[in-house]
């Protein structure tokens, strides 16, 4: 109720009791006290009045001190007895973002991985004498992406790092594309991938960044898997519908890619990358209790490459003078074979990984004039790890060695301890690695310089 009307209503009723008051005598029959008690109650209803008037005054006062600052607007409300106006904020329209398309499920996630590392560092991968790095602090992978499903079996794949180069120089850090693909699984046991991604081949190599159980991959695994391809992919899980609960038994991928790398417009030549994966899970079950399980695999690729072409793309593989490694671009076409095994056997709180990988270069004649120098690589690591506290604090180590096979006595191998801590599971962790690195060429060569070197990594990890 507004002031002006409740002061409007007052004044009526003190015009009543004066008229009231003023009636000629001859028409009053009541006797003198009764007149006098009735003034009484009229004066106490006034006061009565007057009291809730001066507390609706008061209260209305309140409400107008209690309007927030912003946009505000009047608002008349009724509560069965009397009206009451009030000043409220004008509520912002919420911010929200809808897919555009008619996805039946879009995610938006990533992951955060920052290192610290010193010593010799990365000579475990070859780098030392002329290619050696100086201690830094790395953002080695700050990645972001969106996942979605259709209802007519189509589910897809778009992410990026701001971590990581475009595919042609690993010292850049500008932001480029990973996994960018579309898969067509209406049928599980034969799903056909485009776009890319991880060739199928290597078993480290295809674990995703964020569960391995050291830092970083292995130097055989750098060395000779093909990393990321644009191409195709036919893949699937035969026993998914004739057996569900073996579902798992039988993984197989067979693609077809480019072969020359990332995030590139054009095939190196006419021809193309071929790679084939064999994944079998024999046993998944409990023993002593503890679940367990065995997975082996297997893996075959072969390719034809134009000169210019690296084909150490995750990463080093060319023997330098001084017995250290760089990416091997070749200066001729070659025809590169490749294959590889591996085992992995989980029982309980306990991890043993093992994986070989071999890689025959030839090379062709151009332009009438020879190929590169005939060469085989081939390389081996096995990592165990035990969790000392279930699901929080894990011990690993590895023993690696690779022989690139273009100089006498060219091989590095190195062995890794590590303990990771998982504070909320691969969400959230740190981890520790120390490796000890052996030159076989520098061994052989004392007059290049020392041959042995130790390296410190730290990491931590956040996935979102």
């Amino acid at each position: 109720m507004s002031i002006r009307k409740c002061f409007s209503q007052t004044s009526i009723v003190v015009s009543i009791l004066l008229l009231a008051s003023v009636k000629p005598l001859a028409a009053a029959t009541a006797s003198e006290a009764e007149r006098l008690e009735k003034l009484e109650r009229a004066v106490e209803q006034l006061q009565k009045r007057n009291a809730e008037l001066e507390a609706e005054v008061s209260s209305l006062k309140k409400q107008t001190a209690a309007v927030p600052e912003g946009k505000t607007k009047t608002k008349v409300t009724y509560d069965g007895k009397k009206y009451v106006e009030k000043g409220v904020v004008e509520e912002k329209a919420p911010v929200y973002v809808l897919q555009r398309g008619p996805e039946l499920k879009l995610t938006l996630g990533g992951f955060i991985q920052a290192n610290v590392e010193g010593g010799d560092v990365s000579a475990f991968e070859g780098r030392f004498g002329q290619t050696a790095i100086d201690d830094r602090f790395r953002l080695r992978r700050a990645r972001i992406n969106l996942t979605g499903e259709f209802a007519e079996h189509f589910d897809f794949k778009i992410e990026g790092d701001f971590g990581q180069g475009d595919g042609l120089n690993s010292n850049r850090t500008a932001f480029s594309a990973t996994d960018v693909f579309v898969n067509w699984h209406q049928y599980p046991e034969a799903q056909i991938k485009v776009g890319q991604w991880k060739a199928p081949f290597g078993l480290e190599q295809i674990t995703p960044d964020t569960t391995l159980l050291m830092i970083e991959r292995s130097l055989p695994t750098g060395a000779i898997t093909p990393d990321r391809q644009i191409g195709a992919q036919l893949w699937g899980k035969p026993f998914t519908n004739v057996w569900p609960e073996q579902k798992d038994l039988l993984t197989y991928y067979a693609g077809i890619f480019n072969g020359n790398g990332r995030n590139t417009s054009i095939n190196d030549n006419n021809s193309f990358m071929y790679v084939g994966r064999l994944e079998l899970q024999p046993f998944k079950g409990k023993i002593f209790g503890q679940d367990s399980s065995l997975k082996l695999g297997a893996d075959v690729l072969n390719s034809r490459d134009a000169a210019g072409t690296n084909i150490s793309q995750g990463l080093n593989l060319l023997v330098n003078d001084d017995g250290s490694l760089s990416p091997f671009v070749l200066s001729t076409p070659a025809e590169r074979t490749a294959w590889s095994v591996d085992a992995w056997l989980k029982l309980g709180r306990f991890d043993l990984i093992g994986e070989y990988l071999q890689e025959k270069v030839d090379g062709l004649t151009f332009n009438g004039e020879p190929g590169i120098p005939d060469f085989t690589t081939n390389g081996c690591y096995i990592t165990a790890a035990y969790f000392l506290i279930p699901k929080k604090l894990q011990l690993a180590t590895r023993w690696e060695y690779l022989n690139p096979g273009q100089r006498g006595n060219d091989g590095i191998q190195s062995i890794t301890g590590g303990l990771n801590y998982y504070i909320r599971g691969d969400d959230l962790k740190l981890m520790i690695n120390y490796i000890h690195t052996w030159s076989d060429f520098r061994e052989a060569n004392p007059e290049f310089g020392q041959d042995q070197f130790d390296e410190v990594i730290g990491r931590v990890q956040l996935m979102f």
